[in-house]
């Protein structure tokens, strides 16, 4: 027998034994069987003339499990409730347009729990049934008044990916797409991760360079870091609480050092909060192979105020070549398969002037970026072990090279090195092939990653390089 559970226009049907549906009056029966058997002979014998002129009757009532009860509302809380839609903001040709949003449902379990067992025990007739909850209506959030107060530019921040292959520029767009017209309340926290997931083709994204442990990869979203990083850019020049940022494992070329925020599964994230008394609105656009993110609210800080971010560079590691020997190309066959990442630490200062004097100056975050070595693929494929035993002897003597002078001639030892394999593989034993064309290296701009690195507040100093190996969707 169904039984409908109804909150507002949303409803679900369950069963008596759903709601753990006993025998409220159980001592009915022995009242039933006793009938004109028990008591003196007058009772007796009335009972008995009395069923002989009609049936007698017994009410019964019904309990319900009150805990079996609350764990199926539970468990049907998406279905039953309906999550009000807040009024929001649309921006259009430098003006906000007010759209209004709608009430939602939420379900008052212990009040229903009460009223499904009132209806079961007074007046359910083990027939289908239909019962009301108790439910209260959610107001939307962002009433037209607040929301007339956002109006005035907070910060705002650009940055270029127009050398971006076709997959990083879309996923660049797309990203954007998704954080565009947010509205964040006082207090609120923003996750950039919980905006723009789940990275895979069905929400938009292609595959594209990430960083994985020193390395370039493809992943599905690659570039979505260059969206995080410009849209921290204009949340800190809008002076919002930074609660989470992380630096990416190796350098990136769209921003100096500790400007960036890295994006990596659930263990990098950018998170920040209102820390304002109205809501702001973030807008997010490409223009061409530029990414626009402005932050919108209401200004109270002094109009003679100034706020700037300077980035210094506190250190650096060269990050030398390496040689890799490759069966798989023909011998003599030299490829570059990965540019150079040279290691850095940096500071990110946070200068303040008023009247244009500087009246402060701090370390708003510190980072590291650890080095990664420019990857030359040597081939060996070839019928002659000797010219194999001797390209694989230049390998080793050319990465030795390169390691030992890479602090005073990098450049220098990278050509040594090259040409000294190039001379081993063209021996008489095995004539060289031509050397092919090397692929194109990874411009620092694709580095996204799969990131096990643990999550670091933006104002942690990243010092310790061993946790930056890996990190995606730069």
């Amino acid at each position: 027998t169904a039984i409908t559970l109804k909150a507002g226009e949303n409803s679900i049907e369950v069963t008596a034994k759903d709601l753990g549906v006993t025998w409220g009056n159980p001592e009915l029966a022995e009242k039933a069987v006793n009938l004109g058997r028990t008591g003196n002979p007058i009772a007796r014998y009335k009972e008995k003339k009395d069923l002989e002129k009609g049936d007698k009757v017994f009410v019964l009532s019904y309990a319900i499990d009150e805990s079996k009860t609350a764990a199926l509302l539970k468990e049907h809380a998406k279905e039953l409730d309906q999550e009000a839609q807040d009024n929001g903001l649309t921006r259009e040709n430098g003006q906000f347009t007010f759209v209004k949003g709608h009430e939602g449902i939420k379900v008052n379990a212990e009040k229903s729990i009460e009223q499904i067992a009132s209806h079961m025990q007074n007046q359910w007739d083990g027939k289908a049934a239909s019962i009301e909850l108790s439910a209260k209506l959610v107001e939307p959030r962002g009433s037209e008044e607040e929301l007339a107060e956002v109006k005035d530019l907070l910060g705002g921040y650009s940055t270029n990916f127009s050398s971006s292959s076709a997959g990083r520029a879309k996923n660049v767009r797309n990203g954007a797409s998704k954080i565009n017209g947010s509205i964040i309340y006082p207090g609120e926290e923003f996750s950039v991760h919980d905006a723009v997931v789940p990275f895979n083709a069905e929400n938009g994204y292609e595959l594209a360079g990430s960083y994985e442990n020193g390395t370039t990869v493809e992943t599905y979203g690659g570039g979505i870091c260059q969206v995080s990083t410009t849209l921290y850019n204009a949340v800190i020049r809008a002076e919002l609480e930074i609660t989470e940022r992380s630096a990416h494992s190796m350098i990136v070329s769209y921003v100096e050092p500790s400007m960036d925020a890295a994006i990596s599964g659930e263990y990098k994230d950018l998170k920040f909060k209102n820390s304002t008394k109205y809501p702001v609105y973030i807008e997010g656009y490409t223009d061409g192979g530029i990414i626009h993110f402005n932050v919108y609210g209401k200004e109270t800080r002094d109009a003679n105020r100034e706020v700037e971010f300077v980035s210094e560079t506190t250190g650096e590691t060269d990050p030398g070549v390496k040689y890799v020997a490759d069966g798989t190309l023909q011998i003599g066959t030299i490829s570059t398969q990965q540019s150079a990442h040279i290691g850095k630490k940096a500071k990110l200062w946070k200068v303040v002037k008023v009247n244009g004097k500087e009246e402060s100056r701090e370390v708003f975050n510190t980072s590291n970026y650890q080095a990664s070595p420019k990857i030359v693929r040597v081939g060996t494929a070839s019928d002659s072990q000797d010219a194999i035993n001797a390209v694989m002897a230049a390998t080793i003597q050319a990465a030795a090279a390169a390691n030992c002078t890479a602090a005073r001639d990098a450049a220098a030892a990278q050509q040594a090195a090259e040409a000294a394999a190039a001379a081993a593989a063209a021996q008489p034993a095995e004539p060289a092939q031509p050397e092919q064309p090397s692929q194109p290296e990874e411009d620092s701009n694709k580095d996204d990653k799969k990131d096990s690195d643990n999550k670091k507040d933006d104002k942690q100093d990243n010092t310790k390089e061993e946790e930056n190996n890996k990190e995606s969707n730069d």
